[in-house]
């Protein structure tokens, strides 16, 4: 029996070096060592096992942190070091972690991190139909026409596809909606926008599920409660 052992892929996910798919990735490319021996994908390991995965050392695992975090305009979403403005060396804590989902670097708003790679995985699987929600701004007045183009879905010629329909709703500001996606296409929202004609100014993420930005300024990062953690996971 393997008591404590598990998937090398789920070990590396684990300890919030990164998603499992990734972690596999990694194995593939010969970039994990189990005790010195080169993993084996679906090999299996216990916490007294010296793993090396890209580099880093992994000793056993670390308490699960999940942030809430205010990511500013202009922060990139890559743990890439060479890009002075990545989002793991601004927000500078002491614990590695990943983040759940991209925000270009052209917008601002909420951006969930954690070393827990289930719950990473989860969160990126499109096929759950997780809702994230957006406001956003353009660069000419709304119309009942374009609201009703976004919500029923629309063609994305350089990506062909044709995004899910969703949610969308005209705000006070003329220039400016709300808009709910189920879906994580690259540079979705601009992409949706620029198919019709529009072009977006401002793009904020305002929840993904039941989290909420809140009050955070942009910079700011404050740790999910017991309350809506549990909710999160209920939902997952």
């Amino acid at each position: 029996m393997d008591n404590g052992a598990v998937r090398i892929n789920k070990y590396i996910a684990d300890a919030g070096i990164c998603s499992r798919r990734k972690a596999d990735e990694l194995i593939r490319q010969g970039k994990v060592t189990i005790n010195g021996h080169m993993a084996e994908a679906g090999e299996k390991v216990r916490n007294t096992d010296k793993v090396i995965a890209d580099g880093r050392v992994i000793t056993g695992k670390p308490d699960k942190v999940y942030l809430a975090f205010h990511k500013p305009k202009g922060v990139v979403c890559t743990a890439d070091t060479d890009d002075e403005r990545n989002v793991i060396d601004y927000l500078n804590y002491p614990v590695r972690l990943t983040y759940c989902g991209r925000l270009d670097k052209d917008s601002e708003g909420l951006l969930l991190l954690t070393n827990d790679g289930d719950i990473i995985n989860r969160i990126m699987k499109a096929s759950a139909f997780h809702e994230k929600e957006y406001i956003v701004s353009v660069d000419k007045h709304v119309t009942k026409g374009f609201l009703r183009q976004m919500s029923e879905g629309v063609y994305l010629e350089e990506l062909d596809v044709t995004t899910r329909p969703c949610s969308v709703q005209a705000m006070k500001d003329p220039d400016t909606f709300r808009i709910v996606l189920t879906q994580g296409l690259n540079r979705q929202i601009r992409r949706m926008c620029e198919a019709l004609g529009f072009r977006v100014k401002a793009l904020k993420r305002v929840r993904i599920m039941n989290i909420l930005l809140g009050e955070l300024k942009a910079g700011e990062y404050r740790e999910l409660t017991g309350k809506e953690l549990k909710a999160l996971k209920e939902k997952l």
